[in-house]
Protein backbone atom coordinates (compact mmCIF):
# COMPACT_ATOMS: atom_id res chain seq x y z
CA UNK A 1 0.00 0.00 0.00
CA UNK A 2 3.14 2.67 0.89
CA UNK A 3 5.06 1.63 -2.46
CA UNK A 4 1.90 2.24 -4.41
CA UNK A 5 1.52 5.57 -2.44
CA UNK A 6 5.03 6.37 -3.03
CA UNK A 7 4.15 5.39 -6.97
CA UNK A 8 0.99 7.68 -7.48
CA UNK A 9 3.54 10.36 -5.87
CA UNK A 10 5.92 9.88 -8.14
CA UNK A 11 3.76 9.85 -10.73
CA UNK A 12 1.84 13.00 -10.45
CA UNK A 13 5.19 15.23 -9.95
CA UNK A 14 5.20 18.91 -9.54
CA UNK A 15 4.25 21.47 -12.00
CA UNK A 16 6.21 24.40 -13.12
CA UNK A 17 4.06 26.43 -11.13
CA UNK A 18 4.60 24.35 -7.81
CA UNK A 19 8.41 24.45 -8.71
CA UNK A 20 8.27 27.74 -8.93
CA UNK A 21 6.65 28.35 -5.77
CA UNK A 22 8.78 26.31 -3.58
CA UNK A 23 12.05 27.71 -5.61
CA UNK A 24 10.80 31.06 -4.76
CA UNK A 25 9.70 30.96 -0.81
CA UNK A 26 13.83 29.42 -0.61
CA UNK A 27 14.29 32.96 -1.22
CA UNK A 28 14.99 35.05 1.94
CA UNK A 29 15.53 38.06 0.15
CA UNK A 30 12.72 38.07 -2.47
CA UNK A 31 10.86 36.93 0.14
CA UNK A 32 11.64 39.59 2.91
CA UNK A 33 11.05 41.93 -0.03
CA UNK A 34 7.64 40.44 -0.78
CA UNK A 35 6.42 41.02 3.04
CA UNK A 36 7.26 44.26 3.11
CA UNK A 37 5.84 45.28 -0.43
CA UNK A 38 2.78 43.91 0.90
CA UNK A 39 3.67 45.91 3.99
CA UNK A 40 3.89 49.46 2.17
CA UNK A 41 0.33 48.55 0.06
CA UNK A 42 -1.81 48.30 2.85
CA UNK A 43 -0.22 51.01 4.83
CA UNK A 44 -1.45 52.96 1.57
CA UNK A 45 -4.73 52.34 1.14
CA UNK A 46 -5.63 51.17 4.57
CA UNK A 47 -3.10 53.67 6.66
CA UNK A 48 -4.62 57.49 5.92
CA UNK A 49 -8.08 56.01 7.47
CA UNK A 50 -6.06 55.92 10.68
CA UNK A 51 -4.13 59.07 10.66
CA UNK A 52 -6.49 61.64 11.67
CA UNK A 53 -5.76 64.00 8.63
CA UNK A 54 -7.46 64.59 5.68
CA UNK A 55 -5.12 64.45 2.69
CA UNK A 56 -6.29 68.05 1.71
CA UNK A 57 -6.90 69.78 5.06
CA UNK A 58 -4.86 72.71 4.73
CA UNK A 59 -3.43 73.98 8.63
CA UNK A 60 -2.89 77.30 7.92
CA UNK A 61 -0.88 77.85 11.38
CA UNK A 62 0.88 74.67 10.79
CA UNK A 63 3.03 75.06 7.76
CA UNK A 64 5.98 73.36 7.33
CA UNK A 65 5.91 71.95 10.36
CA UNK A 66 9.07 69.15 11.63
CA UNK A 67 8.31 65.77 11.73
CA UNK A 68 7.53 65.09 15.83
CA UNK A 69 6.07 62.49 17.80
CA UNK A 70 4.87 65.00 20.26
CA UNK A 71 1.53 66.96 19.83
CA UNK A 72 1.38 70.19 18.36
CA UNK A 73 0.90 72.77 19.87
CA UNK A 74 3.58 73.42 22.38
CA UNK A 75 3.34 74.35 25.57
CA UNK A 76 5.17 77.43 25.11
CA UNK A 77 3.22 78.06 21.60
CA UNK A 78 -0.20 78.19 22.91
CA UNK A 79 0.17 81.90 24.40
CA UNK A 80 1.81 83.66 22.12
CA UNK A 81 -0.87 82.37 19.24
CA UNK A 82 -3.40 83.12 21.70
CA UNK A 83 -2.38 87.17 21.85
CA UNK A 84 -1.83 86.98 18.44
CA UNK A 85 -5.76 85.91 17.85
CA UNK A 86 -6.93 88.40 20.17
CA UNK A 87 -4.85 90.98 19.03
CA UNK A 88 -7.04 90.51 15.25
CA UNK A 89 -10.31 90.76 17.90
CA UNK A 90 -8.47 94.52 19.27
CA UNK A 91 -9.24 93.74 22.63
CA UNK A 92 -6.58 93.96 25.78
CA UNK A 93 -5.55 90.61 27.10
CA UNK A 94 -5.79 90.46 31.02
CA UNK A 95 -5.21 87.09 32.19
CA UNK A 96 -4.46 83.44 30.40
CA UNK A 97 -5.16 80.69 32.32
CA UNK A 98 -3.97 77.19 30.88
CA UNK A 99 -5.56 74.05 32.10
CA UNK A 100 -4.51 70.91 30.32
CA UNK A 101 -6.05 71.01 27.08
CA UNK A 102 -8.50 74.22 27.90
CA UNK A 103 -7.47 77.58 27.91
CA UNK A 104 -9.66 80.59 29.75
CA UNK A 105 -8.95 84.68 29.14
CA UNK A 106 -10.24 87.65 30.54
CA UNK A 107 -10.21 90.48 27.92
CA UNK A 108 -11.49 93.93 28.29
CA UNK A 109 -12.50 96.62 25.62
CA UNK A 110 -9.55 98.88 24.70
CA UNK A 111 -12.61 101.91 25.01
CA UNK A 112 -14.03 102.16 27.63
CA UNK A 113 -16.96 103.20 26.04
CA UNK A 114 -17.22 100.42 23.94
CA UNK A 115 -18.87 97.07 24.50
CA UNK A 116 -17.34 94.10 23.49
CA UNK A 117 -19.00 92.30 20.54
CA UNK A 118 -19.46 88.27 21.61
CA UNK A 119 -18.63 87.25 17.88
CA UNK A 120 -14.90 87.89 19.15
CA UNK A 121 -15.32 84.27 19.56
CA UNK A 122 -15.18 83.46 15.94
CA UNK A 123 -11.13 84.33 15.63
CA UNK A 124 -10.69 81.65 18.12
CA UNK A 125 -12.39 79.12 16.34
CA UNK A 126 -10.62 80.18 13.42
CA UNK A 127 -7.73 78.86 14.42
CA UNK A 128 -6.05 75.61 13.99
CA UNK A 129 -5.02 75.88 17.76
CA UNK A 130 -8.00 76.01 19.48
CA UNK A 131 -11.85 75.02 19.15
CA UNK A 132 -15.12 74.87 20.80
CA UNK A 133 -14.75 78.50 21.88
CA UNK A 134 -17.82 80.41 24.18
CA UNK A 135 -17.47 83.70 25.56
CA UNK A 136 -19.28 85.38 29.03
CA UNK A 137 -19.52 89.13 28.70
CA UNK A 138 -20.21 90.54 32.34
CA UNK A 139 -23.29 93.01 32.53
CA UNK A 140 -20.98 96.33 31.70
CA UNK A 141 -20.45 94.45 28.18
CA UNK A 142 -16.66 95.95 28.51
CA UNK A 143 -14.99 92.88 29.92
CA UNK A 144 -15.70 89.11 29.15
CA UNK A 145 -14.27 85.17 29.71
CA UNK A 146 -13.09 83.47 26.99
CA UNK A 147 -13.09 79.50 27.08
CA UNK A 148 -11.95 77.29 24.43
CA UNK A 149 -10.37 73.75 23.88
CA UNK A 150 -6.92 73.69 22.81
CA UNK A 151 -6.72 71.60 19.42
CA UNK A 152 -3.94 68.71 19.85
CA UNK A 153 -2.74 67.49 16.18
CA UNK A 154 -0.17 64.94 15.50
CA UNK A 155 2.24 65.09 12.43
CA UNK A 156 4.57 62.40 12.35
CA UNK A 157 6.12 63.20 8.41
CA UNK A 158 5.65 67.03 9.25
CA UNK A 159 3.64 69.36 6.94
CA UNK A 160 4.22 70.44 3.75
CA UNK A 161 4.64 74.24 2.63
CA UNK A 162 0.51 74.65 2.52
CA UNK A 163 0.48 73.08 5.94
CA UNK A 164 -0.93 69.52 5.18
CA UNK A 165 0.19 66.55 6.95
CA UNK A 166 2.87 64.96 4.95
CA UNK A 167 2.17 61.26 6.53
CA UNK A 168 -1.32 60.87 5.19
CA UNK A 169 -0.51 62.51 1.44
CA UNK A 170 2.54 60.41 1.41
CA UNK A 171 0.39 57.05 1.65
CA UNK A 172 -2.54 59.03 -0.66
CA UNK A 173 0.21 59.45 -3.05
CA UNK A 174 1.65 56.03 -2.62
CA UNK A 175 -1.99 54.73 -3.55
CA UNK A 176 -1.55 56.45 -6.72
CA UNK A 177 2.03 55.61 -7.68
CA UNK A 178 1.62 51.93 -7.15
CA UNK A 179 -1.74 51.82 -8.81
CA UNK A 180 -0.45 53.29 -12.21
CA UNK A 181 2.44 51.28 -11.92
CA UNK A 182 0.66 48.01 -11.58
CA UNK A 183 -2.15 48.90 -13.98
CA UNK A 184 0.47 50.38 -16.73
CA UNK A 185 2.70 47.31 -16.24
CA UNK A 186 -0.53 44.67 -16.57
CA UNK A 187 -1.82 46.71 -19.67
CA UNK A 188 2.29 46.51 -21.39
CA UNK A 189 2.58 43.00 -19.65
CA UNK A 190 -0.57 41.98 -21.74
CA UNK A 191 -0.03 43.69 -24.85
CA UNK A 192 3.36 42.57 -25.51
CA UNK A 193 3.69 39.29 -24.37
CA UNK A 194 0.56 38.39 -26.43
CA UNK A 195 1.85 40.58 -29.47
CA UNK A 196 5.02 39.50 -29.01
CA UNK A 197 4.96 35.71 -28.63
CA UNK A 198 2.07 35.80 -31.93
CA UNK A 199 4.69 37.70 -34.11
CA UNK A 200 7.49 35.48 -33.45
CA UNK A 201 5.98 32.12 -33.62
CA UNK A 202 4.25 32.70 -36.94
CA UNK A 203 7.19 34.17 -38.67
CA UNK A 204 7.34 34.95 -42.38
CA UNK A 205 5.68 37.96 -43.73
CA UNK A 206 3.12 38.18 -40.20
CA UNK A 207 5.87 38.93 -38.30
CA UNK A 208 7.69 41.70 -40.60
CA UNK A 209 4.36 43.38 -40.56
CA UNK A 210 3.85 42.95 -36.96
CA UNK A 211 7.59 44.13 -36.17
CA UNK A 212 6.95 47.32 -38.70
CA UNK A 213 3.86 48.29 -36.81
CA UNK A 214 5.81 48.35 -33.45
CA UNK A 215 8.70 50.43 -35.52
CA UNK A 216 6.39 52.77 -36.72
CA UNK A 217 5.11 53.86 -32.98
CA UNK A 218 8.38 53.60 -32.08
CA UNK A 219 8.46 56.63 -34.15
CA UNK A 220 5.65 58.40 -32.10
CA UNK A 221 6.89 61.03 -29.39
CA UNK A 222 5.51 59.53 -26.59
CA UNK A 223 4.27 63.10 -24.79
CA UNK A 224 3.17 63.88 -28.51
CA UNK A 225 0.96 60.57 -27.85
CA UNK A 226 -0.32 61.51 -23.99
CA UNK A 227 -1.29 65.21 -24.78
CA UNK A 228 -3.36 63.54 -28.22
CA UNK A 229 -5.07 60.95 -25.21
CA UNK A 230 -5.78 64.37 -23.59
CA UNK A 231 -7.21 66.71 -25.54
CA UNK A 232 -9.70 63.35 -27.31
CA UNK A 233 -10.64 61.78 -23.50
CA UNK A 234 -9.72 64.55 -21.30
CA UNK A 235 -7.37 64.73 -18.08
CA UNK A 236 -8.19 61.73 -15.42
CA UNK A 237 -6.65 59.53 -13.47
CA UNK A 238 -7.40 55.99 -15.92
CA UNK A 239 -5.49 57.80 -18.89
CA UNK A 240 -2.41 57.73 -16.82
CA UNK A 241 -2.25 54.12 -17.02
CA UNK A 242 -3.57 53.81 -20.54
CA UNK A 243 -1.13 56.22 -21.71
CA UNK A 244 1.73 54.76 -20.19
CA UNK A 245 0.71 51.21 -20.80
CA UNK A 246 -0.10 51.36 -24.50
CA UNK A 247 3.05 52.80 -24.87
CA UNK A 248 6.01 50.89 -22.75
CA UNK A 249 4.49 47.61 -24.31
CA UNK A 250 6.89 48.12 -27.46
CA UNK A 251 9.66 46.91 -25.53
CA UNK A 252 7.94 43.82 -24.02
CA UNK A 253 6.62 42.64 -27.19
CA UNK A 254 10.45 42.93 -28.68
CA UNK A 255 11.57 41.02 -25.64
CA UNK A 256 9.14 37.98 -26.05
CA UNK A 257 9.36 37.80 -29.61
CA UNK A 258 13.50 37.53 -29.28
CA UNK A 259 12.15 34.43 -26.76
CA UNK A 260 9.48 32.64 -28.92
CA UNK A 261 11.89 32.82 -31.98
CA UNK A 262 14.88 31.06 -30.02
CA UNK A 263 12.32 29.07 -28.54
CA UNK A 264 10.64 27.84 -31.42
CA UNK A 265 13.28 25.57 -32.82
CA UNK A 266 13.61 23.61 -29.60
CA UNK A 267 12.66 19.98 -29.60
CA UNK A 268 9.84 20.14 -27.23
CA UNK A 269 8.44 22.69 -29.24
CA UNK A 270 9.07 20.65 -32.37
CA UNK A 271 7.35 17.62 -30.73
CA UNK A 272 4.61 19.38 -30.08
CA UNK A 273 4.09 19.78 -33.37
CA UNK A 274 4.49 16.55 -33.94
CA UNK A 275 1.64 15.60 -31.26
CA UNK A 276 -0.78 17.84 -33.51
CA UNK A 277 -1.18 20.61 -30.94
CA UNK A 278 -2.28 23.65 -32.28
CA UNK A 279 -0.78 26.84 -32.08
CA UNK A 280 -2.43 28.79 -29.76
CA UNK A 281 -1.80 25.87 -27.33
CA UNK A 282 1.78 25.40 -28.56
CA UNK A 283 1.98 29.29 -27.21
CA UNK A 284 0.08 29.15 -24.18
CA UNK A 285 1.89 25.64 -22.83
CA UNK A 286 5.17 25.60 -23.98
CA UNK A 287 6.17 29.26 -25.74
CA UNK A 288 4.93 31.53 -22.92
CA UNK A 289 5.70 30.17 -19.70
CA UNK A 290 9.39 29.94 -20.79
CA UNK A 291 9.87 33.34 -21.75
CA UNK A 292 8.32 34.43 -18.23
CA UNK A 293 12.08 34.77 -16.66
CA UNK A 294 12.37 37.72 -18.89
CA UNK A 295 9.33 39.24 -18.66
CA UNK A 296 9.18 38.83 -15.23
CA UNK A 297 12.87 40.51 -14.61
CA UNK A 298 11.19 43.41 -17.05
CA UNK A 299 8.16 43.79 -15.55
CA UNK A 300 10.14 45.00 -12.42
CA UNK A 301 12.04 47.74 -13.90
CA UNK A 302 8.79 48.65 -15.64
CA UNK A 303 6.86 49.43 -12.46
CA UNK A 304 9.38 51.88 -10.98
CA UNK A 305 10.18 53.61 -14.75
CA UNK A 306 6.50 53.87 -14.95
CA UNK A 307 5.79 55.88 -11.92
CA UNK A 308 8.82 58.31 -12.55
CA UNK A 309 7.08 58.92 -16.13
CA UNK A 310 4.02 59.37 -14.02
CA UNK A 311 6.06 61.84 -12.22
CA UNK A 312 7.35 63.84 -15.13
CA UNK A 313 3.66 63.67 -16.65
CA UNK A 314 2.41 65.70 -13.54
CA UNK A 315 5.30 67.96 -13.13
CA UNK A 316 3.99 69.43 -16.90
CA UNK A 317 0.46 69.49 -15.80
CA UNK A 318 -0.88 66.30 -17.67
CA UNK A 319 -1.25 64.05 -15.00
CA UNK A 320 -2.36 63.98 -11.34
CA UNK A 321 -3.42 67.39 -10.12
CA UNK A 322 -3.98 68.74 -7.33
CA UNK A 323 -5.38 68.06 -4.65
CA UNK A 324 -4.28 64.75 -5.30
CA UNK A 325 -0.59 63.41 -5.46
CA UNK A 326 2.29 60.86 -5.99
CA UNK A 327 5.43 59.75 -4.85
CA UNK A 328 7.47 62.05 -7.63
CA UNK A 329 5.26 64.83 -7.17
CA UNK A 330 5.76 64.83 -3.56
CA UNK A 331 9.87 63.97 -4.05
CA UNK A 332 9.95 67.29 -6.64
CA UNK A 333 8.38 69.25 -4.22
CA UNK A 334 10.78 67.95 -0.86
CA UNK A 335 14.06 68.81 -3.74
CA UNK A 336 12.72 72.69 -3.89
CA UNK A 337 12.70 73.03 0.00
CA UNK A 338 15.37 70.36 0.90
CA UNK A 339 16.55 73.30 2.56
CA UNK A 340 14.50 74.49 4.78
CA UNK A 341 12.19 71.52 5.35
CA UNK A 342 14.45 68.55 4.22
CA UNK A 343 11.05 66.04 5.90
CA UNK A 344 9.39 67.35 2.81
CA UNK A 345 11.68 64.83 0.69
CA UNK A 346 13.39 62.30 2.90
CA UNK A 347 10.29 60.70 3.77
CA UNK A 348 8.96 60.25 -0.13
CA UNK A 349 11.69 59.59 -0.81
CA UNK A 350 12.14 56.71 1.60
CA UNK A 351 8.78 54.74 0.81
CA UNK A 352 9.93 54.82 -2.96
CA UNK A 353 13.60 53.98 -2.73
CA UNK A 354 12.08 50.83 -0.81
CA UNK A 355 9.11 50.25 -3.10
CA UNK A 356 11.82 49.79 -5.86
CA UNK A 357 14.33 47.56 -4.18
CA UNK A 358 11.75 45.06 -3.30
CA UNK A 359 10.15 44.82 -6.55
CA UNK A 360 13.84 44.48 -7.91
CA UNK A 361 14.45 41.82 -5.48
CA UNK A 362 11.33 39.92 -6.48
CA UNK A 363 12.03 40.03 -9.67
CA UNK A 364 15.45 38.45 -9.19
CA UNK A 365 13.67 35.83 -7.21
CA UNK A 366 10.86 35.40 -9.62
CA UNK A 367 13.80 34.95 -12.43
CA UNK A 368 15.51 32.11 -10.41
CA UNK A 369 12.47 30.76 -9.54
CA UNK A 370 10.98 30.52 -13.42
CA UNK A 371 13.97 29.68 -15.41
CA UNK A 372 13.91 26.55 -16.43
CA UNK A 373 17.42 26.32 -17.14
CA UNK A 374 18.13 26.58 -13.41
CA UNK A 375 15.96 23.62 -12.64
Amino acid sequence: MIAADMNATAARGRSLWDDARIRLLANRAAVTSLITLCIITLACFIGPYFTGHQFDTVYKNYVKVPAALEAYPREHQIIPALEKVLKRARVEVDNIDIKSDKVEVTVRSPDSDKKLDERIVRYLDRSDLFSNGSIEIDEAGTSATLNADISRYRFLFGTDSTGRDLLTRTLIAGRVSLVIGLLATAVALLIGVTYGATSGYLGGRTDAVMMRIVDILYCLPFIFFVIMLVVFFGRNFVLMFIAVGAVEWLDMARIVRGQTLSLKRQEFVQAAEAMGSTGLGILKRHIIPNTLGPVVIYMTLLVPKVILLESFLSFLGLGVQEPMSSWGVLISEGARNIQGATWMLIFPSIFLTTTLFCLNFIGDGLRDALDPKDR
